[in-house]
């Protein structure tokens, strides 16, 4: 196998590769980087059992310059070979694999002989074929991606949280999130795949990984389900993971259908104020911040407290409040993480009790995005 190619395209198929291999891997070729070589272009893959990635270069595209002398395939150590290209001299690098997988590379003056290993040892990735595959605009799997990511648990002990549930069914995707402190919901509507039906768990971590890949100039994700697998392709990169099993646990009964005193706040303004709250509630143990409304008065008031530091107070600026006076205290973090979910828009919180949890939407679109945040008891 021996080709010469562009260095900035080959470094960029190879970052989004590497982020699915491992150091820490039970299967040793794993560690590796897969490069395969045919009259169509090259192929890269990275793995690490729960992830895979595979980016194609075409051999008949203009920017790449892909000039190939001969196919062939290689695993090559992935550490050692990311430093190496990123490294050499010139814009043009070439690699020729030569007998017992010895591999060299070479850019200008430069060049270095990495070993490497049979390509045929590497495990094969799953073929997923869908009839009716789902297509989803990037930008908004990306949004989708962000706003329910930040719920996913990261404790092994209850492996079923750590994944986003998807639901698939009469033309919208369901996904939700919780690690049983807080929870994440957004749907977003499938015009084209109605009569599709789908219910997965995506792990979280491949999920945020995946949302990383989805840069700009990707307009459209194709997502395809297997059995035990999903397959999301974007551009010229395919993007493999593995799907929990088990039953996740029905949310939807967790979500309040009322409430006793609502508010309306622009989110921004209120992740700002949340944040120099949070500055002294983390210098305590407990980090939790306190929120006062009272609507005869028309006033809310946040506190934060440590008490080997001091405190902050702060009057909120809002839009409208509404109902019972309430005061309730809860982790600043798990607010900061639903606010900046939201972006620019302005939300209302929904409240039931200061020892209930209470949610977040957006002022204009009540039906697609939820965020959920349980109180804390301080007494």
């Amino acid at each position: 196998m021996k080709f010469t190619i562009t260095r900035a395209t080959f470094i960029k198929k190879l970052n989004d590769v590497s982020r699915a291999i491992s150091s820490k891997t039970t299967i040793p070729i794993l560690t590796g980087l897969k490069l395969v070589l045919s009259d169509n272009g090259l192929v890269l893959t990275g793995s690490d059992a729960d992830i895979s990635i595979e980016a194609r270069i075409d051999a008949d595209s203009e920017t790449n310059d892909l000039q190939i002398a001969s196919t062939g395939s290689i695993v090559l150590p992935a550490r050692i070979f990311n430093e190496v290209v990123k490294r050499l001299p010139d814009a043009k690098m070439t690699i020729d694999v030569q007998d017992n997988f010895q591999t060299v590379i070479t850019s200008g003056s430069s060049e270095f002989t990495i070993n490497g290993l049979d390509a045929n040892n590497y495990p094969h990735l799953p073929e997923i074929v869908n009839p009716q595959p789902l297509q989803v605009p990037a930008d908004v799997l990306k949004q989708l991606i962000n706003q329910t990511v930040i719920a996913v648990s990261n404790q092994e002990s209850r492996p079923i949280l750590t994944g986003v549930h998807v639901v698939i069914s009469d033309g919208q995707l369901l996904a939700v999130a919780t690690d049983s402190h807080r929870l994440a919901q957004r749907t977003i509507e499938l015009p084209a795949a109605a009569d599709s039906q789908y219910d997965v768990i995506i792990p979280g971590k491949s999920l945020v990984e995946l949302g990383r890949m989805l840069t700009d100039d990707i307009q459209t994700v194709e997502m395809r389900f297997a059995e035990n697998q999903v397959l999301f392709v974007a551009g010229q990169t395919n993007f493999y993971s593995r799907l929990l099993e088990g039953n996740y646990p029905d949310t939807s009964r967790l979500i309040p259908t009322s409430s006793t005193t609502q508010i309306e706040f622009d989110a921004p303004a209120l992740l700002a104020a949340t944040q120099r709250a949070s500055l002294l509630s983390h210098e305590s143990s407990n980090n939790v911040v306190r929120l006062n409304l009272n609507a005869q008065d028309q006033s809310a008031v946040i506190y934060g407290n440590s008490p080997d530091v001091g405190n902050v107070e702060e009057a909120l600026t809002f839009n409208s409040l509404a109902g019972d006076d309430l005061e309730i205290s809860f982790n600043p973090d798990y607010m900061k993480d639903a606010l900046q979910g939201f972006g620019q828009t302005t939300i209302e919180i929904d409240f039931t009790a200061p020892l209930r949890p209470f949610t977040l939407v957006p002022s204009e679109d009540h039906e697609h995005f939820i965020q959920l945040i349980t109180p804390v008891r301080t007494f």
